[in-house]
């Protein structure tokens, strides 16, 4: 496993895990108000297990601002302040502990949203619970569900991850079983509710609420200004999806019965590196500068692709289809790309709204120090 896919895998898993963690303390950017369409749509009742962390809360919002009704089923642990007057319920996603699922027994939905599914047997557990109390069971997997990330063009019939042992209930040292367990995940509950399942499998998951260290070093180091240090050649392929943009997708493909496998990442229109980080430019930091080291050269100073310079990676060897997984399928059943522009300022807004009081535990990319370091072994080497 490459350094580039070890350290994708590694982000992707602990940015996952944050839907149920301290990203949702900070309010989101508003809804857009209800359209005429949305007030002629049939109202649902959906059930979100999780709902409390970054991609949780914005599926919720989604479905209230098109008129749906919403119940939160997680332990009450996280962010109990938000949603004070939806339906809340308390158990938890293994059945081995405490009430498990018994909350959700002798209820009815129209469908299910998983954000919160690592394990199959839990998913499976969920999954048949409800199997005959919804319509519809959609599961938010990852594109780190894919075998083969060298090539471009990935789609939904791509073969998927796999492991020995199926029955491990751990991530692994580097991260390797992530992607196989989240297609365990998706079969336990295509298992339980055959015809009725939706895998959604988002890439890189990017705008307010996020704290991990991805998307958000780049419009909060743009905005400070000065020489940034700008990874591989300005046309090296970049994808990922505003949170918000997801959370839409999610609730259409409820609305619309839709069922399959959905790659979801974005921009639906290809986008690189350098339209990335001068489109941040634009909206956070007019004193910025870019400075752009190529992949061999960052390879020697130790600077890893996804880690250390987030969202890029080199697009090479195991990690040359990373950034260029084909969202066709999603587009056509209505994935759509809000503009780079609202999602830095979003972004930025949620960033600079973080209480004062609250320590903020995000730390992504290099260190201002060790950044300069890298300029400067730049410039002695190439003048």
């Amino acid at each position: 496993m490459t350094t580039s896919r070890r350290s994708f895998l590694q982000a992707t898993a602990a940015a996952t895990a944050a839907t149920a963690g301290l990203a949702s303390m900070s309010m989101a950017a508003p809804r857009p108000q209800a359209t005429r369409r949305d007030e002629a749509r049939e109202k649902l009742d959906l059930l979100i297990l999780g709902g409390t962390g970054f991609l949780g809360p914005h599926v919720v919002e989604a479905a209230l601002a098109r008129g749906h009704r919403m119940t939160l089923f997680n332990r009450g642990r996280t962010n109990t302040h938000l949603f004070p007057e939806q339906e809340k319920l308390r158990g938890d996603r293994d059945p081995r502990k405490g009430d498990g699922l018994t909350a959700l027994e002798g209820r009815d939905w129209d469908a299910v949203v998983d954000t919160s599914g690592y394990f199959p047997r839990m998913v499976s557990a969920s999954a048949g619970m409800l199997a005959k109390r919804v319509r519809q069971y959609v599961f938010v997997s990852s594109i780190s569900a894919y075998a083969d990330t060298s090539k471009p063009g990935i789609d939904e019939t791509a073969p998927a991850a796999t492991m020995d042992d199926e029955t491990l209930e751990e991530f692994g040292d580097q991260f390797q079983h992530y992607g196989a367990l989240k297609v365990l995940c998706e079969q336990a509950a295509e298992r339980a509710m055959p015809g009725r399942t939706t895998n959604v499998r988002p890439g890189l998951i990017v705008g307010p609420r996020d704290n991990v260290p991805r998307f958000t070093y780049w419009p909060v180091r743009i905005e400070k200004g000065g020489e940034v240090l700008a990874p591989g050649d300005p046309g090296d392929p970049v994808q990922y999806i505003d949170v918000r943009d997801l959370a839409d997708f999610i609730v259409s493909t409820i609305e619309d019965r839709t069922v399959g496998v959905f790659n979801a990442t974005g921009p639906t229109t290809p986008t690189n590196i350098a339209e990335m980080l001068y489109g941040c430019k634009a909206v956070a930091g007019p004193t910025a500068t870019f400075t752009w080291c190529d992949a061999d050269f960052l390879t020697e100073q130790g600077v890893q692709g996804w880690s250390h310079v987030p969202v890029w990676v080199p697009p090479r060897g195991e990690s040359g289809g990373m950034h260029r997984i084909s969202v066709a399928k999603a587009v056509a059943a209505g994935l759509t790309s809000r503009s780079l522009a609202d999602t830095v300022r979003a972004t930025l807004d949620w960033y600079h709204a973080w209480p004062a009081d609250t320590p903020f535990r995000w730390r992504g990319g290099v260190s201002a120090e060790r950044e300069a370091e890298v300029l400067a072994a730049w410039h002695a080497a190439h003048g």
